[in-house]
């Protein structure tokens, strides 16, 4: 499996960078992107290294309908594009209640892509698969959230989802925020596919603090023998600090190429 990294939040040499996510995943002959980022970094990062994303690219998994992952579909169209009903959901940040959802509405991003919408696994290929919902099943992940939806009710980002990927019997997850709990996520995949060897966790962990759910997710990681890992985007310096006291960990840039 390759994964490059086309938007991220820390710049690669002559790479763009901003605060969003964007990784085109090659497995099998499958190429696809994992959520497109805020603006058309991604595409401007993908031409530098060669790559022809509207040739070269047929499907997108929005990994959440937030605008860091995936306003980028303002500039991007005719593809196949699988996320969960939820992603297009109007939401708020509490403390001021400004909109981080998508700027395009659902409409609007019907008339641009060939939708599928699932709350379910969805098979890409037999060996990679769109989560869907997550199940939420730990005591120390999810617990609260700083979301609103337009009635002001709670937004727990209940389309936080993810892709597995099945190789030589083991599996690679990638995850874009994981608000639903990265422990969450690994122990769904592992379910769905019978596999309990993990090679890698690659994304967003959405952790911010040294503090309980960090350390608890490291031991997570640690019982479940889980050694490459690559905490990125919205996982914030004091939990990358704690990682890097138990993991070798590597910080992602734009540009950068992982050959799993």
């Amino acid at each position: 499996m390759k994964l490059t990294v086309l938007t991220e939040n820390c710049a690669g040499s002559e790479f763009l960078a901003e605060h969003g996510l964007s990784y085109l995943i090659e497995h099998e002959g499958e190429n696809f992107l994992f959520d497109v980022g805020h603006t058309d970094v991604f595409i401007k990062n993908a031409k530098t290294l060669g790559i022809d994303i509207k040739n070269e690219v047929d499907k997108i998994v929005l990994s959440h309908g937030h605008w860091d992952h995936g306003d980028g579909l303002q500039y991007i169209e005719n593809k196949t594009l699988i996320t969960h009903p939820e992603a297009f959901i109007k939401r708020f940040r509490n403390s001021d209640f400004s909109s981080l959802g998508l700027q395009l509405s659902k409409t609007e991003i019907e008339q641009k892509f060939n939708l599928i919408c699932s709350t379910e696994p969805y098979y890409i290929t037999d060996r990679i698969i769109f989560l869907g919902q997550i199940p939420r099943l730990n005591d120390f992940e999810s617990i609260t959230t700083n979301f609103s939806d337009e009635l002001r009710q709670p937004d727990f980002v209940n389309d936080d989802s993810a892709v597995v990927i099945i190789q030589n019997n083991e599996i690679i997850i990638i995850t874009g925020c994981s608000h639903s709990g990265i422990c969450n996520i690994i122990d769904y995949a592992s379910k769905l596919t019978g596999i309990n060897t993990v090679k890698s966790v690659i994304g967003g962990f959405h952790l911010k603090h040294n503090d309980l759910q960090t350390q608890k997710t490291i031991e997570f990681l640690k019982e479940k023998n889980i050694n490459d890992i690559h905490p990125s985007h919205c996982t914030q310096f004091p939990a990358m600090v704690a990682f890097s006291e138990h993991f070798k960990i590597e910080q992602l840039k734009t540009g950068m190429v992982l050959n799993l």
